[in-house]
């Protein structure tokens, strides 16, 4: 469970600077690139902002942007002017397009903050259904080793007119690890304003994660390392998978 990202909103992209954008959308071409069809359609679950989408909408594909949060949303939107992009506000388990799409992609570990295992479930079987025969699911998760490791830390993240520090605790009861963020602004009178939010994510085992795609129907499931095409390294903090709908 978390808030829909209004406070950070404006603050998400500064606060990101260090994601290579273009090293994300390389790496997502190099597994359209080994599809047996083309891809020309693309949904990004979890688009927040929208740069993702901005660096693949500019490289010709037709962008489906979906977010929970509108201000992330309106962020998005106004990034992506010019461009071929539909932004829809959506839940991501409750995923409802017009037409079948090429490829699905859900990036920065956007699967691990649907918290409830059903949901995601729900979630894959939409994913599933919106996809054109022969299509991608391309995602990344945060693995239960990354999320656990991030219990009692504190991060801090600043430049001359922001301020965010983040603490995490996870709960192996629950198998959650929950982000506490508190964010200091200096607006244009020179004033600060302060927001909190909290955010939670899953740590799914990567079996199950391959359960419940079998169990929506896809086939020819793959596992990858962080950004790489090869198989993910004994506790590894991120692994990718790529699932395909059959011909």
């Amino acid at each position: 469970m978390m808030d829909a990202y209004t406070a950070l909103a404006r603050c998400y992209d500064r606060l990101t600077s260090d994601v290579d954008y273009q090293k994300w959308a390389d790496y997502i071409e190099r597994h359209f690139r080994g599809l047996k069809r083309p891809v020309r359609s693309v949904v990004e679950l979890g688009c927040g902002t929208g740069s993702l989408t901005k660096l693949l909408a500019g490289r010709g594909y037709a962008m489906t942007a979906v977010d929970l949060s509108p201000d992330m949303l309106s962020i998005a939107e106004q990034k992506c002017r010019g461009l071929d992009v539909l932004f829809l506000c959506q839940d991501m388990s409750r995923l409802t397009l017009a037409e079948p799409q090429d490829a699905v992609i859900s990036c920065l570990d956007s699967v691990n903050y649907v918290t409830r295992p059903a949901a995601l479930r729900r979630t894959f079987q939409r994913v599933y259904k919106s996809l054109a025969p022969g299509g991608l699911f391309l995602f990344d998760v945060k693995t239960p080793a990354a999320l656990e490791g991030a219990d009692g830390q504190t991060y801090l993240d600043e430049d001359d007119d922001l301020f965010c520090v983040w603490r995490g605790e996870y709960s192996p009861r629950r198998r959650v690890c929950g982000y506490g963020l508190d964010l200091f602004v200096r607006e244009e009178d020179g004033s600060w304003s302060r927001g909190g939010e909290y955010h939670e994510e899953y740590a799914y085992t990567m079996d199950e994660l391959e359960g419940f795609l079998r169990e929506a129907g896809f086939q020819d499931i793959k596992l990858y390392g962080d950004k790489t095409m090869r198989t993910p390294k004994e506790g590894a903090y991120r692994v990718f998978f790529a699932a395909r709908k059959e011909l």
